[in-house]
């Protein structure tokens, strides 16, 4: 007989595999679709999954991961780059509209200040994942609006760290807990001042003994290893796992190994939090709509109107137009995922009465199932034409990726430095990558026949990729995948000759170049003019052959 665990494990991946899809195709988004999953097979629905309570303690995972990579994007150039947004606006949205949540929700459920505030604050939040796959798929990352909700968004991800610590405040103090406070606090402290010393001394060196042994699989291990081992450490002080992982996500986010260990966490990432999103759609009580729908409906409604209204007087007070400040208020209308964490917490906690949790949870899931229209209402009212450029540069949004360091990587690296073109390079040499960081040049370690490295370095917003790999079935390999991840990007690959080029043009490529071609005309020019031929003419032969040669290739797309 199977264990309950593997049955359970097989009903979570058919429903995942079935309505997550299905989510997609009537553009509901994938998070919908993992909590519509939950609810399907879930005590309210089928009724399949039995130990809710074991499979939600391996759910948060997926928290602790998205946490860490959370840590990692909110690095300390980047938010001061977009400070303005981020600690003006954002801050304001945080603030305000909890502050309008707190009050409304309190006289609407009759709770007390401590369940209103909580509440509040979680609602106050918006979706990141859904938010962000919007704006990414639809190219709005650089609109004014868009640039505006990236920039909440990231104060609200910054906000979960204290907000989590609040509840755990809260539920200490309802229990009475109040032995040695000063004690644990400063346990607390050593601890956090314990993991930034030994992440900034010994994090980029041991990372390197480990990527030294080309064992992708140890690395693997070692990623996992860290995401986890510094939340378990900073949960035995009393702190939470997630914060733990947000410690790790900023100690990592100024590595040389950083893109390397996003790309091996992120299938962990996604399957975990994919899976914490059905358990919140398992604990989702049909009862709870059944029973009380219009106080549902109701509450949908107000959480969208207050957070709308609340918002578009302060986005007008940073400077944007009514209609981008309309706009932005409707993209960040709906809860978000951290607004379950954090509800979740509370109620484990016993901040939440049962029956409030369930109302809350219920109106924050169908607010999130809202998103997809509510983005396409700010879409109507900023058009795609009106989009602008971004005022400031973002470090990490190089315009060039280049995909290997070696030889001819360098050169390539020398070019652009030479034409003041910034440009962000991968390699899976760390010796490479320690001579090139030496040097003060943007190397990282990465093992670049795998997509989702390239992805992790801004593959996605850069202008151009160029692949210099020595490998050429990895080289085609890796073609043909970012070709039809990013089908109008351009691309530019490295060949050995001239039957490698024609291979690699076939696949997609925008520009194939053999180095041996290359090699072959410079030779022929230092020939022609050694034998005394004129300058001019030497040139015009070796044009005239390079241009054969091009033509080659280019024909052989036809």
């Amino acid at each position: 007989m199977p264990s309950s665990y593997l049955i359970d494990t097989i009903y979570l991946l058919l429903a995942a595999v079935i309505v997550v899809p299905l989510a997609q195709v009537v553009r509901l988004g994938a998070v919908p679709g993992f909590v519509l999953a939950g609810v399907l097979i879930g005590p309210a629905g089928l009724g399949l999954i039995g130990n809710l309570t074991e499979i939600h303690h391996l759910a948060e995972i997926g928290v602790v991961f998205l946490m860490f990579f959370i840590g990692m994007q909110l690095k300390p150039a980047r938010l001061w780059q977009m400070r303005r947004y981020v600690f003006g606006l954002g801050l304001a949205q945080v603030l305000v509209v909890g502050a309008l949540l707190m009050v409304i929700s309190g006289w609407f459920f009759d709770l007390s200040w401590e369940a209103a505030l909580l509440i509040g604050a979680a609602m106050a939040l918006s979706s990141t994942a859904f938010v962000l796959q919007i704006l990414s798929s639809q190219r709005l990352m650089t609109t004014i609006y868009g640039r505006a909700a990236v920039s909440v968004l990231l104060l609200q991800d910054l906000a979960v760290v204290p907000l989590l610590a609040l509840v755990q405040m809260m539920a200490a103090a309802d229990t009475g807990v109040d032995t040695v406070p000063a004690l644990a606090v400063l346990k607390s402290v050593a601890l956090v001042v314990a993991v930034v010393v030994a992440g900034r001394y010994l994090l980029d060196p041991v990372l390197r003994r480990i990527a030294m042994t080309g064992l992708p699989e140890v690395f693997t291990a070692s990623a996992v290893l860290l995401v986890l081992g510094v939340s378990l450490l900073t949960q035995s002080v009393g702190l939470s796992m997630a914060m733990g992982a947000f410690m790790a996500g900023l100690l990592m986010a100024d590595s040389t190994y950083r893109h390397q260990v996003q790309a091996e966490i992120a299938p962990f990432r996604g399957l975990l939090l994919g899976l914490f999103f059905m358990t919140m759609g398992m604990a989702l009580s049909i009862d709870a709509l059944v029973a009380a729908p219009l106080l549902i409906a109701g509450g949908v409604l107000g959480l969208l109107v207050i957070k709308t209204i609340g918002m578009i007087p302060l986005a007008l007070m940073f400077g944007m137009t009514p209609r981008n400040a309309l706009a932005v208020s409707l993209l960040l209308a709906e809860s978000g995922e951290f607004a379950l964490v954090l509800l979740a917490l509370a109620y484990q906690s016993d901040l939440l009465a049962s029956g409030v949790y369930q109302q809350v949870l219920a109106i924050a899931i169908m607010s999130m199932l809202l998103t997809p229209v509510l983005a396409w209402l700010a879409q109507l009212l900023v058009p795609r034409g009106v989009a602008s450029p971004p005022p400031e540069k973002i470090p990490d949004d190089a315009p060039v990726v280049v995909a290997g360091f070696g030889r001819v990587g360098r050169r390539i690296g020398d070019i652009l430095t030479m034409a003041e073109q910034p440009y962000v390079a991968l390699d899976a040499n760390p010796g490479v990558v320690d001579r090139g960081r030496r040097e003060g040049l943007p190397v990282f370690f990465g093992d670049v026949s795998k997509p989702e490295v390239l992805t992790s370095a801004g593959a996605a917003n850069a202008n151009v990729i160029i692949l210099t790999l020595n490998d050429i079935e990895a080289t085609e390999v890796l073609l043909s995948t970012l070709r039809e991840q990013y089908p109008d990007k351009t691309i530019f690959v490295r060949g050995h000759s001239l039957s490698q080029c024609l291979t690699l043009r076939r696949l997609g490529a925008s520009g194939a170049v053999s180095e041996n071609v290359e090699a072959s005309i410079e030779l022929g020019r230092l020939v022609l003019s050694a034998q005394g031929l004129a300058d001019t003419r030497s040139d015009a032969i070796v044009e005239k052959f390079r241009d054969r040669y091009r033509s080659q290739i280019e024909d052989a797309t036809l």
